[in-house]
Order: structure tokens, then C-alpha cells, then sequence
């Protein structure tokens, strides 16, 4: 089982165990919100488009609010069976969904109050990493200032190259992938000028 495979069972695990009306860190959504939004990314292509594309937003809201009206264990059922045979994802499945599963359970964990970060394993720390460096060119491209990814064990990449100060964001690479993907509910430390480091710290880090 892969790491995007274990995190999808996991968030099924969490979002019973918290129920369908609990918070998620991704806006005004609850977990019965957040559980149409996968279902409907992996099995209604037509309507995915609108994630990206705002022209097609109003089709997604509304097939996405369709499929929220479901019973919370049918939801819980087609986020944990994954895309079907014919789904666009399902070869691509172990790559496509890690982000999506890893972030999505954190949305859900670290929206009730007191959580703590998760121990992972080093395997499961590097692939995050891997996906860190190459997805934070997108999510930091509007940073005014260059910024620098780091880990307590060394590892560094460039995330975004520009002129004067650097900001250099220092975590785990589970806490690094989480505020790339624009969560403020991370652990990480930051090096740098305060201005430059406030800079980035506000960033619209949508990708």
C-alpha cells in the first residue's frame, strides 16, 4: 500500500470518527463538504474542471452539493474505494492523491482544537519532500522575495529565486507540504528579515 493509499484510509478513519458536521480547515467546508469534494474530483470529470477553471464553478457547486445530500457512510464508501477503472486518476493514483489525501486529513485533524502533528516515517517524510521542492515553485511564485525550504536534518531547495533577502521556512517535510499548500496551522520556524518574512508568511499560496 503507498503512502497516498494509506493517507485515504486514514481520512476516511478520521472524518467518521469526527462525524459529517465537523469543521475542516478549508474554509466554511465540514467533513460531509470536504468528502463531496473528493468524490466528485475523482468521479465527475465534467465538474472537476471548475476547480481550476472559473467558468465551470457553478456546475461543480452544483454537482457538488448533489453529492453532499448523499448519506455520510456513502460518502465515506466512494471517498475510500477511490477513482474508478475509467477515472483519468486512477493511473496515476499514487502520485495525483498523495498531496490531496496527506493535506485533506491534516484539514480535518488540525481543524478540532489541541492537535499535534503526526510522527511519520522517513520513507513517508521523503516523498513529501520530493513533492515539496517541485510543487513550491508554483505555490510561492508570487513571493516578492526569495524563498528557501529547509529541514532539521538539512536538506534545502530554492523554492523561489529573486533578488535582496532570502526567507528560509524551516519544518518537517509534512509541515513544509501543509503551508505550501496554504495552511497557517503548521510547526514550522522561519529565518529572515521581518518585513521579507511577514511577506511571505500572507502569500495567496493557491496553486
Amino acid at each position: 500500500m503507498n503512502m497516498a493509499q494509506r493517507e485515504r484510509r486514514d481520512l476516511v478513519e478520521t472524518m467518521s470518527a469526527v462525524g459529517p458536521d465537523a469543521p475542516t480547515l478549508c474554509g466554511t467546508w465540514t467533513v460531509r463538504d470536504l468528502a463531496a469534494h473528493l468524490i466528485v474530483r475523482e468521479r465527475r470529470p465534467d465538474a472537476s474542471l471548475g476547480i481550476m477553471l472559473k467558468p465551470f464553478a457553478g456546475h461543480l457547486e452544483s454537482v457538488q452539493n448533489k453529492a453532499a445530500a448523499k448519506p455520510f457512510d456513502d460518502l465515506l464508501e466512494l471517498v475510500r474505494t477511490g477513482p474508478p477503472l475509467w477515472s483519468p486518476l486512477k493511473p496515476i493514483d499514487a502520485v495525483a492523491n498523495l498531496g490531496e489525501m496527506f493535506v485533506h486529513h491534516e484539514d480535518v485533524r488540525r481543524a478540532a482544537p489541541g492537535w499535534e502533528p503526526r510522527r511519520l516515517s522517513a520513507d513517508d517524510e521523503t516523498a513529501l519532500w520530493n513533492m515539496v521542492r517541485r510543487m513550491g515553485r508554483a505555490a510561492y511564485r508570487k513571493s516578492p522575495v526569495a524563498v528557501a525550504l529547509e529541514t532539521p536534518d538539512g536538506r534545502q531547495a530554492r523554492v523561489k529565486k529573486a533578488q535582496g533577502p532570502v526567507v528560509t521556512l524551516v519544518g518537517a517535510p509534512s509541515e513544509l507540504v501543509l503551508h505550501a499548500f496554504g495552511r497557517d496551522q503548521v510547526r514550522i520556524e522561519t529565518r529572515g528579515e521581518p518585513d521579507a518574512v511577514r511577506a511571505v508568511l500572507e502569500l495567496d499560496r493557491s496553486i
